[in-house]
């Protein structure tokens, strides 16, 4: 693996000068010292520099703390709060607290794959879900097949200015849930 470790020439070996590259995407934050240096800001303000650099921040969660490290300290947390299979080894596993699914660059295989493999509960949370997402769904179209007979006679006496702005007001609607989405990510 020591040919994916990428952090040990170039950039990020000239970049962190001999500190510790964090492959964590967990942090602990002092928010009383965070929010003294203004380190929401700061990484925002880094973020937006380098966003525009297609080839910037492949790995969000660890490049932008580590290319901050000289403005906002990072120590990473012990390695049982965040178990890699293509970092960590097994026997490391059964004291991990959190499994994170990363890619394997020498097998490429697909993360819900490996899930299943790595993860024993991954079925019966996976079936679990399936089957509450089949409820929700049927439950939905039971309701809406029902609101569709009575709202189709109130619908032949919207007008055409009624129906442009309801159009707008859904484009309104999914541009903000698009940001919504966007923003929650950061």
């Amino acid at each position: 693996m020591d040919g994916f470790r990428f952090w040990k020439h170039g950039y990020w070996a000239s970049h962190l000068a001999g500190r510790k590259y964090h492959i964590s995407a967990l942090y602990v934050v002092d928010l009383q010292k965070f929010r003294k240096i203004a380190a929401g800001d700061r990484l925002r303000g880094q973020y937006q520099g380098l966003s525009h650099d297609p080839n910037s921040l492949a790995n969000l969660d660890q490049d932008l703390p580590n290319n901050m490290i000289h403005q906002v300290q990072i120590k990473s947390l012990p390695q049982e709060w965040l178990w890699c299979e293509t970092w960590c080894s097994n026997e490391e596993k059964t004291r991990a607290k959190t499994i994170d699914l990363c890619n394997n660059p020498l097998t490429k295989e697909p993360k819900l794959v490996a899930a299943v493999r790595i993860v024993k509960e991954w079925t019966d949370y996976d079936n679990e879900q399936k089957e509450l997402w089949q409820k929700v769904m049927s439950s939905s179209s039971s309701s809406s097949s029902e609101s569709s007979s009575s709202s189709s006679e109130s619908s032949s006496s919207i007008t055409q200015k009624d129906k442009d702005t309801n159009d707008n007001d859904d484009d309104s609607q999914q541009l903000k849930d698009k940001n919504k989405h966007v923003h929650g990510e950061l």
